[in-house]
């Protein structure tokens, strides 16, 4: 191994050891009460030497909230189902498969309100708005079939589905379930409830922020 590729090894190795401890302060601690001092503190290192990787406590974060969507959206990726129903509940099981496997990143993207909005680097998170855009596609082919009322917006299912799935999640993680629940069970049962509530017309009356004033 040459000396540039030790360099670069050793570099990867700092930042994942900053990442790392900065994810578990972050979750354990809240967003707001780490500072750039703590996270040096964790891996002994010096707050200067964590600015050469990273300009910004801001920047550790969204580089951990890339990870997070890169491993969410790789998690447990389903087989292509016959079944356009079955291929939207993969979609969104797969969230609740995601806090199970890694609470850590969950809990910093979806549970910590004081962190910051990752629209301040779209550029970076164009991916993420690939999926979504790939997901509402999708919804919206559900609904071109038949298997959806006609009236039925993508939007509104996306964010009904997606409600339905974290909800469990977070109870789960935060543990507010009783020992004799079962948290897979409720998971299931709580999506495909949501799914037949759509499917027979439920959501009629729930429309997106500004959906009127874009008819």
């Amino acid at each position: 191994m040459g000396v540039k590729e030790r360099q670069e090894r050793e570099r990867e190795a700092v930042a994942r050891a900053i990442l790392d401890a900065a994810r578990e302060l972050f979750v354990a601690e809240g967003y707001q009460q780490v500072s750039i001092r703590k996270i040096a503190e964790k891996i002994e290192y010096s707050p200067a030497a964590i600015y050469s990787y990273f300009a910004s406590k801001d920047d550790i974060f969204l580089a951990l909230a890339e990870e997070g969507f890169r491993i969410l959206f790789a998690c447990n990726e389903p087989a292509p189902a016959t079944d356009p129903i079955d291929e939207m509940r993969a979609g969104f099981w797969r969230l609740y498969e995601f806090s199970k496997q890694h609470p850590e990143y969950f809990a910093l993207m979806f549970l910590d309100r004081s962190v910051p909005r990752i629209s301040q680097d779209w550029q970076r998170f164009g991916f993420v708005r690939e999926m979504k855009h790939r997901m509402a596609e999708h919804i919206q082919s559900v609904i071109d079939a038949g298997l959806f009322p006609a009236a039925t917006d993508a939007d509104t299912v996306f964010r009904v589905l997606m409600a339905s799935i974290h909800g469990v999640s977070v109870l789960r993680l935060c543990e507010r379930l009783s020992p004799a629940d079962d948290p897979d069970l409720l998971a299931r049962d709580t999506l495909d409830a949501a799914i037949a509530g759509l499917r027979a017309g439920a959501a009629g009356g729930i429309r997106p922020a500004g959906h009127d004033a874009k008819q």
